[in-house]
């Protein structure tokens, strides 16, 4: 990760002369904050803060060589999207709403663009996405929920030491109760079985039920007992495609599963003459009567979409559940120069201003979304995502 170079010991030296020169850095710069909550100053400061107190931590320099980078990483980029979020309120104080989930959006696309490896790549943003949490899990209504959820994407030891430095890299009135509550999540991430590693779900379908049925309420530990509510689905099996434009999602389906039903939406879209760049409602809806009749005759078919947004994945999935299906989710990426060059061979040529709104939206599905999930980067299935 030479271009963004982790310190090392024995001197733990950051060499923010290379690390200032990025544009996503210098942006920070200048972006103010509440000075009840950061007495320092802008967001470039309370980074410079936050780093300096990462790399001094004993936590995070105990950590085996290769994972300090990700929490390093992900230090310089916790508040990358604070710029385009702050406002400054009728008050006069300034707040940055949805900064944790748009910085990790922002976090995935930089770091795709320098090519960074998948599974690293999805650590740091969801460490970025997350690293909120452990402030206000003590007052979240659903905290057993996200605790566990959390643990399926990235360490729970890895996000307290994060929010630690987070808390420290700061001038506030309070950084005791700050810590006190990052001691609150350990504990609780403890409580629940998945502080150091995920929670042991028994099998996809008694973790897809555990984030998507009725028995969420319950306690967990029921589903790490495969006779307890392991029950597979009755209905027909979806596969749910997702990636961005030109990722390689057709040429995925030809090689795995060229004699399958399809509902492609592109497809649709070509059909009834509808712009890319134009709303899709018309070709959601003529899609959905179709995967309708496939649900009805219980006929399993892939829905090929880009399906690049949480949002947008799960109302696909409780659509194909009332129909009690088995939903596989399939992720496909491809690099950045990969994507160009698909983009230049397709016989209708995705506009670079559509690209840059979903890449301004691209979230990697996460393995608590469906009942299988499996990733393909360049071709290659990536087992599982890290933990």
């Amino acid at each position: 990760m030479s271009w963004l170079p982790c310190p090392q010991g024995p001197e733990w030296k950051i060499d923010w002369e290379q690390i200032d020169s990025l544009s996503w850095i210098q942006r920070m710069k200048n972006c103010p904050q509440n000075p009840e909550r950061h007495a320092e100053g802008d967001v470039w400061t309370h980074v410079h803060m936050v780093c300096e107190a990462l790399v001094n931590l004993p936590s995070w320099r105990a950590l085996p060589e290769n994972v300090r980078p990700i929490l390093f990483a992900a230090s310089l980029l916790h508040d990358v999207a604070k710029p385009i979020c702050t406002r400054q309120e009728a008050d006069g104080s300034y707040s940055s709403r949805g900064h944790s989930w748009r910085g990790a959006v922002m976090a995935r696309k930089i770091l795709w663009q320098k090519n960074y490896p998948f599974q690293i790549r999805e650590q740091i943003a969801a460490l970025v996405r997350h690293h909120l949490v452990p402030f206000y899990l003590v007052e979240a209504h659903n905290a057993q929920k996200l605790t566990i959820e959390i643990s399926q994407t990235v360490p729970c030891t890895w996000l307290s030491i994060l929010a630690e430095a987070d808390a420290r890299g700061r001038i506030c009135p309070d950084p005791d109760r700050l810590l006190r509550q990052i001691d609150h999540f350990r504990e609780y991430a403890r409580q629940q079985q998945c502080y150091e590693s995920p929670f042991p779900f028994s099998s996809g379908n008694s973790r897809f039920r555990f984030f998507h049925g009725d028995e969420v309420e319950k306690d967990p530990v029921v589903y790490q007992n495969p006779g307890n509510i392991d029950r597979d689905p009755e209905g027909p099996h979806v596969y749910l495609m997702s990636g961005l434009p030109s990722a390689g999602k057709d040429y995925w389906i030809r090689n795995h599963l060229p004699k399958m039903k399809v509902i492609c939406l592109d497809a649709i879209r070509s059909e009834l003459g509808v712009p890319y760049a134009d709303p899709n409602g018309e070709v959601i809806v003529k899609a959905r009567n179709l995967a309708k009749e496939y649900l009805t005759q219980k006929e399993s078919f892939i829905w090929n979409a880009t399906n690049l947004t949480r949002f947008v994945r799960s109302d696909c999935i409780g659509f194909f559940l009332r129909s009690d299906a088995k939903i596989t989710l399939i992720y496909v990426e491809s690099s950045p120069d990969k994507i160009q060059q698909n983009n230049r061979n397709r016989n209708k040529r995705v506009p670079d201003g559509v690209m840059n709104r979903v890449l301004d939206r691209w979230e990697v599905p996460e393995i608590s979304e469906a009942h299988e999930v499996f990733w393909y980067v360049g071709n290659q299935m990536i087992t599982e995502k890290p933990e």
